[in-house]
């Protein structure tokens, strides 16, 4: 169940590019019967990319079904689960609850089988529908950059972009991935690969964006990732706990049992070479790295990573794949070798009034040199030399504290450039500002049912400051302290709210951020409060409204705080297909009993979702309940030959009599059932009843 705006939509897809418009993303509940394999009720009729979530700490497994008939592999659902936002991160704690599982490519598919292993409460599927699309040819982004396909090629939509990027500090390492999904894509397919994982991400997993900062093609082609441009420090969400100061890169496809394509390789080597070269970092580098806290390294605990790690350096994943992972040293020193010579690790210490020391590696025996610039662009200091290594210390001692700009340079290597203020790595003031603020959802209802008990208030400070956060009526007066002051740094944030002890209305979150110079700004997010509806059940959740007397009645429980005018309406893939109720009831337990009339055409077998709907002078709240449709008995019949087999069309639990003697079979899939114990057969009887109570016509055996 979840509570939604009365406007919401079931089917989730949002327009982009001319291209981008066809791609799509629906998302089903599915029902769990222990680890029996189950087909998704009301798949859509055409699906190529599937991710699933749950909850619960066991595992789900699936296959896919292409148009034809053929059934895929079994796959786990979440094989690379740390494949993520960090954990306090807002991207993150949309979806806490839940498990995530990746994003499979399986090609052009209309099925879906599950099954699921240990404890699983709760399992939906998210489908993308992302049609294959050629992209136009790849564009270098600068002119010292490796080709890449822009955002806007390969058919981004920015409209679903949640928040601006955030940017760390600096780059320090590089993490490889692959992705999950077949490896016979065709180039045509690959844009509609990386394009259906922006929507999942997005829309399935609740990101800011696509979790990857560059994707990879098996023909070599690379992808723009996630949105803030290609040669900026962007934090992606690849690599939970590693996520800031690092680049994500994702080789499209699975490389456990084959490596990637030679074109692949290349195209990642180039590619690393430029960014952390870019960046300043030597490829065949190590370094120490503290753990953002993950499954498997705890928040602070210093992790030993290369400059180019796999996925599975940083947590308890099998990612980038076996084969791939192996190649990652040669990978390294291939980057190490392309695009020399390099500068590497450059370092700048003291301040302006005092000794400043730079510092820096250099590839080979190269001359070097360091230039330094005043506010007005005039050099005001200048050091050279020859060697491995620049060290040159300046002496600052009688310059007035300003805004200074450095750069160290070689012979045709990448410079590194800086700023220096009243000490060393200054950086120019940033206004401070509190950037898209907003609550998820946007109505609550804290009755304690467990649905929109409360909200998730984000919002991104530009500049370190101390935040206090403050619920305030309609006339603006603050009526609960959500967060009493707090500093906060630069970067994304969240806070709960639950409305603890305020009544039902409209109120306003009052985010007030104050800077150490005595900076100080505000904005203010609404919330609606209305506790009218809750603990919203419904039973059966297999419904079979064909008159045989058994689960004929749809019956839906729900307690009203208050008088409300309550509607009641049935969708079938976000469609309004029937309303089961509309009128006004009191306050109190309230029970409606529907058995599939006040329809629009006849009730289709599939999965449906009843919404209820309470009106109160506040606004209108909602809850939705999914239930599967199932008028059809099932077919039974007895296969010839020994030993003695039944054939049944669905998931049922056969009663059988042999011999006089009477058995009970629980068929969990649609096929052949065999019936053990029997070496004579005399007369057999069989009938069989599925989850909804339809019972088959009775066959027999002689």
């Amino acid at each position: 169940m979840r509570l939604f705006l009365a406007a919401a939509s079931l089917l989730l897809a949002l327009p982009g590019t001319a291209w981008a418009a066809d791609a799509t993303i629906a998302m089903r509940e599915l029902p769990l019967h222990g680890d029996r394999v189950l087909a998704s009720p009301a798949s859509p009729a055409r699906f190529n990319l599937v991710g699933l979530h749950w909850r619960g700490s066991g595992t789900v497994e699936f296959r896919a079904r292409a148009p034809g008939g053929r059934w895929g592999a079994w796959r786990p659902a979440g094989p690379e689960e740390e494949d993520a936002p960090d954990a306090r991160n807002p991207e993150a704690m949309r979806t806490r609850a839940w498990r995530l599982g990746n994003p499979w490519w399986v090609g052009a598919s209309d099925r879906l089988e599950y099954r699921v292993h240990g404890r699983v409460s709760r399992l939906r599927a998210f489908y993308v529908w992302s049609p294959a699309v050629r992209v136009a040819a790849r564009a270098p982004a600068s002119a010292d950059s490796p080709q890449v396909v822009p955002r806007a090629f390969w058919g981004a939509d920015e409209s679903i972009r949640r928040a601006a990027p955030s940017f760390a500090p600096a780059l320090r390492f590089a993490v490889v991935h692959h992705t999950a999904g077949r490896n016979g894509y065709s180039q045509a397919e690959a844009a509609a690969i990386v394009r259906g994982i922006q929507l999942y991400h997005v829309k399935g997993n609740g990101w800011n964006d696509i979790g990857y900062n560059f994707l990879v093609d098996r023909f070599g082609t690379v992808y723009e990732g996630r949105f803030g441009g290609i040669d900026r420090n962007v934090v992606g969400a690849h690599a939970q706990g590693f996520n800031t100061g690092s680049v994500g890169v994702a080789l499209i496809g699975s490389y456990d049992a084959t490596g990637p394509p030679a074109a692949a390789e290349d195209a990642l080597a180039r590619l690393l070479a430029w960014r952390l070269d870019l960046a300043h970092v030597d490829p065949l580098a190590t370094l120490s790295f503290l753990s953002g806290g993950n499954p498997r390294f705890t928040a602070g605990f210093p992790v030993f990573l290369r400059a180019v790690s796999g996925h599975r350096d940083t947590g308890f994943t099998a990612c980038p794949g076996d084969t791939l992972y192996a190649r990652l040293a040669d990978i390294a020193g291939r980057v190490s070798a392309i695009g020399l010579p390099k500068l590497y690790e450059p370092d700048v210490s003291g301040g302006i009034g005092g000794l400043v020391r730079f510092q820096a590696r250099l590839s080979g025996l190269l001359p070097w040199t360091v230039t330094v610039l005043d506010a007005l662009g005039q050099e005001v200091a200048r050091g050279d030399g020859i060697g491995p290594a620049v060290d040159w210390t300046w002496d600052a001692t009688l310059l007035l504290p300003g805004g200074y700009r450095w750069r160290i340079d070689g012979a045709a290597v990448t410079p590194a450039v800086g700023t220096l203020g009243t000490a060393a790595g200054t950086t120019p003031t940033v206004p401070l500002a509190i950037r898209g603020a907003a609550v998820d959802p946007e109505t609550i209802s804290p009755n304690g049912d467990g649905d929109a008990d409360g909200t998730t208030l984000t919002y991104t400070l530009s500049a370190a400051a101390t935040v206090t956060v403050s619920a305030v009526d309609i006339t603006g007066q603050p009526v609960l302290e959500v967060q009493p002051p707090t500093m906060r740094e630069p970067g994304e944030h969240a806070v709960t709210f639950g409305a603890s002890g305020l009544a039902d209305g409209l109120y306003g979150l009052h985010v007030v951020a104050r800077s150490g110079d005595g900076a100080e700004v505000a904005t203010t997010v609404q919330v609606f409060v209305t506790r009218t509806l809750g603990f919203v059940t419904a039973a059966p959740k297999v419904f079979s409204p064909n008159g045989d007397g058994r689960n004929d009645t749809f019956a839906l429980r729900f307690r009203l705080a208050g008088q409300a005018d309550v509607r009641v309406r049935v969708l079938r893939d976000g469609k309004w297909v029937a309303t089961a109720f509309a009128g006004t009831m009191p306050s109190g337990q309230r029970l409606i009993r529907w058995d599939g009339s006040k329809r629009v055409g006849r009730l289709l077998d599939g999965s449906y979702a009843v919404v209820v709907e309470a009106t109160d002078d506040i606004g209108t709240q909602a809850i939705e309940v999914p239930f599967l449709a199932d008028t059809k008995r099932p077919v039974v019949r007895f296969l010839p030959g020994r030993p003695l087999r039944v054939w049944v069309s669905e998931p049922a639990l056969l009663t059988l009599r042999v011999n006089g003697r009477p058995l009970r079979l629980q068929a969990k899939a649609p096929g052949v059932e065999a019936v053990p114990g029997f070496r004579r057969i005399g007369l057999a009887r069989a009938v069989a009843w599925d989850p909804a109570g339809n019972v088959s016509v009775p066959v027999r055996r002689s």
